[in-house]
């Protein structure tokens, strides 16, 4: 059987690894078990048939403080997976008026994504095809077609203005128009053939693009209200701003644009056209269930624990978040979810759940829900030898970010190695003193930091200039800060 996810069986667990290495600093173990994880869909998939079903995911719950990656290994992995993911925050269910009511969102809105990644896919397949029939309909509108077409209009819109782009015959005298019809009407196909093709070559050129001309397309106005459904719509999976939307039909409009503009409207439209929406809605619910991924962060939010955060009992408090557990239980066991696109098992879906677990504790979850997060990884704190290492060596590490944002002003802005290296330091000793916040802490420092550097840029740090980072910049600015408690809790 071949894999519902055409992307993930292309990288080993290994490779996962280092594709995670290129933003994820440490935190090796979180990393194994979810390349792991992700490599054991397609294996799965590809197993026998009388096992496949038989093979659970392996779900995994990641331990660790705020800001050590948790979250981060989330958002790349669905990356790296390209199949369909899903991140959802635990304590949303907590609200007053959901109380795990509404826990079955969360399918509901994988499979949204699902369908969308793989109208996408079918879009791109069909691009060609549909590029191909932007420029024939644009073709109609600059040489309108023979049967009742006006010399002005044509088939979805009117032609460019001014001479040449629509064909006219000259007027023939009355006793001679009948006996010359056929012949005339031969010689007036072939020439808007011939023309047809010259106008052809130079769209494609582009020798058009700037040229303006009247298409009409589907108007992308919804209705201006919002339409609330009673308790219990939501999860039927009927959506009736969507249902009331579309009693009316697709309206059109007119809209003047370029023909290079009229290109890219016209062949969206024409994808749209090609694509067999059951086909995507049915491969996308085989991608949910093959290859569905959710991502629930902040459990530890609804883990109960013996005193509340705020030190009282919490016994009503502790109800609501069992309640939510309860309802969280028979979706990650695996349940049928009822969605506007058909039924979906929950049955294949990998679940990853992460809390800081700095109140409550892993062993505050119901025994129930625990069994079905059967790997545990703890995630380390982050101390200055990692933060150094955040600052310089991923692909979108901070002090990169920053200089691209004073290059888009003209201005180098440049690091030297003692001066990040104080910046560790720092950070790492804030995060020991006030707060652990973990690499969070680093855009706080660094924005303190360059306050004025990015305030003063362009006004009195004219472009073409260069500042330099120093250690003793970084002292000057941050040391006095860092060194007072009192301070660093309100500015660190």
């Amino acid at each position: 059987m071949p894999s519902t996810s055409p992307f993930d069986d292309e990288l080993t667990p290994r490779q996962i690894v280092e594709e995670l290495n290129e933003y994820i600093i440490g935190q090796d173990e979180a990393k194994k078990n979810v390349a792991i994880a992700l490599r054991n869909r397609w294996r799965r998939q590809n197993a026998p048939d009388d096992m496949r079903e038989e093979i659970m995911p392996n779900n995994i719950i990641m331990i660790g403080p705020t800001g050590v990656g948790k979250t981060e290994i989330a958002r790349r992995l669905a990356k790296l997976a390209r199949a369909p993911f899903i991140k959802v925050e635990a304590s949303k269910f907590t609200e007053v008026g959901y109380v795990g009511r509404d826990v079955d969102s969360m399918i509901r809105d994988l499979t949204d994504i699902a369908v969308n990644l793989v109208r996408e896919e079918h879009q791109k397949e069909v691009q060609d095809r549909a590029r191909e029939r932007a420029e024939e309909r644009i073709l109609d509108i600059l040489i309108p077609p023979e049967e009742g077409a006006s010399p002005s209009t044509g088939s979805g819109g009117q032609s460019i203005n001014g001479p040449g782009f629509v064909l006219q015959r000259g007027e023939d005298e009355p006793e001679t128009r009948d006996a010359e019809t056929s012949d005339g009407d031969a010689s007036e196909a072939s020439l808007r053939e011939r023309t047809r093709e010259k106008f052809r070559e130079k769209l494609k050129r582009g020798d058009l693009d700037d040229r303006e001309i009247e298409i009409e397309v589907t108007s992308d106005q919804s209705p201006m209200m919002q339409v609330f459904g009673p308790m219990g719509m939501e999860e039927m999976g009927v959506n009736l701003q969507d249902l009331l939307g579309n009693m009316g039909g697709q309206q059109r409009k007119k809209r003047r644009v370029t023909v290079d503009e009229a290109r890219d409207i016209l062949q969206e439209e024409e994808a749209q056209k090609l694509i067999d929406m059951d086909q995507v809605k049915e491969d996308a619910m085989e991608r949910v269930q093959q290859s569905g991924i959710v991502f629930i962060d902040e459990i530890d939010k609804v883990a109960s624990g013996t005193r509340s955060s705020d030190g009282g009992g919490g016994a009503g408090q502790g109800v609501s978040r069992q309640g939510v557990q309860r309802d969280l239980l028979p979706i990650v066991e695996g349940s049928t979810v009822t969605t506007k696109h058909g039924m979906v098992k929950t049955d294949h879906v990998l679940f990853i759940a992460s809390g800081a677990f700095h109140v409550s504790k892993p062993s505050d979850l119901i025994p129930e829900l625990q069994g079905r997060f059967p790997i545990r990884v703890e995630l380390n704190n982050l101390d200055e030898d990692d933060f150094y290492e955040i600052l310089t060596k991923p692909k979108n590490a901070l002090i990169k970010q920053y200089r691209a944002l004073l290059a888009s002003e003209g201005v180098e802005i440049t690091f030297e190695d003692e001066g990040v290296r104080e910046i560790a330091r720092i950070a790492a000793e804030v995060n020991t003193e006030v707060e652990n916040i973990g690499a969070r802490r680093l855009h706080t420092v660094l924005t303190t930091l360059l306050e004025d550097v990015l305030f003063d840029v362009p006004d009195q740090v004219e472009p073409g200039s260069s500042v330099v980072v120093d250690e003793d910049m970084v002292r000057e600015r941050l040391s006095s800060i860092a060194a007072s408690r009192d301070l660093s809790q309100y500015i660190l």
